[in-house]
């Protein structure tokens, strides 16, 4: 008895089928424009959190300030859904390119991406997971190309968890519930500002770091300076926080 045997054809055609739709495409590709005349400041101050957040829903970056008691960084941070091929090659020209993503436990479970050890000895306790690369349409994942896909598919909720490999080059950090009000990291900042502009939560973070031989990390003032050079908002993770309560209390702009 003869055995029949597939046509290849048959074969590309349904592997072509179990490719999933590509995630959303951000609202606009284009990355930050240089400022050149920029007025210079004589005082430090930040942007209100309403620019802010307006800013942040267009899918802008922001500029976020964390205490100068913690780790007293300035980090990049845009809605993973928002990331463009553009916008992350920006971004790591100007960061340590060590880039994460911020997501919540439950999106994590979902995509069965477990914590990268068992026992966290990070000084502030960040929780880093496993590192994944989006599966479809990237190489090496590590380009700015591939990693703006995979950070947007993790922020889509109609993508799965075989469309990712591990490790990868994208980092997702597990963010706390409760947000900024439970932990005031950059994590937190990063899933509170999508929640807060009504886009998925998933916020892409990376350090900034100041253009010299040492690659040193900027302080307050340089942020304030870079956000400036770039027209970016910047803010604190306070101001998040402040925001959050005030919101919960219901007094907004001194409306109840």
């Amino acid at each position: 008895m003869s055995t029949a045997v597939p046509h290849p054809l048959k074969h590309a055609q349904a592997a072509t089928l179990r490719i999933p739709t590509p995630p959303p495409l951000p609202k606009s590709p284009a990355r930050p424009q240089e400022v050149l005349d920029a007025p210079a400041r004589t005082t430090f101050a930040f942007d209100p959190i309403e620019d802010a957040l307006a800013a942040f829903a267009r899918g802008e970056f922001l500029v976020v300030a964390d205490d100068e008691g913690r780790e007293n960084e300035g980090d990049l941070i845009i809605a993973g859904s928002e990331v463009s091929t553009e916008k992350m090659a920006w971004m790591i020209r100007h960061t340590s390119g060590y880039i994460c993503i911020s997501l919540p436990s439950e999106r994590l479970k979902e995509l069965e991406i477990p914590m990268m050890v068992h026992q966290n000895e990070d000084p502030h306790r960040t929780a880093y997971t496993v590192t994944v690369d989006y599966k479809y349409g990237t190489t090496t994942g590590i380009s700015a190309h591939d990693r703006a896909l995979t950070a947007r598919a993790l922020a889509s909720s109609q993508v799965t968890p075989s469309a990712f490999s591990r490790p990868g080059h994208m980092v997702p950090l597990r963010a706390r519930p409760g947000g900024v009000l439970t932990r005031r990291g950059h994590t937190e900042s990063g899933v509170d500002l999508c929640t807060l502009s009504g886009l998925p939560p998933a916020g892409v973070l990376c350090e900034l770091v100041n253009e010299d031989e040492q690659g040193t990390m900027m302080r307050r003032d340089a942020c304030r300076a870079f956000a400036d050079r770039w027209g970016l908002k910047m803010i604190s993770v306070d101001m998040i926080a402040q925001f959050r309560k005030s919101l919960e209390n219901g007094h907004v702009n001194g409306c109840s």
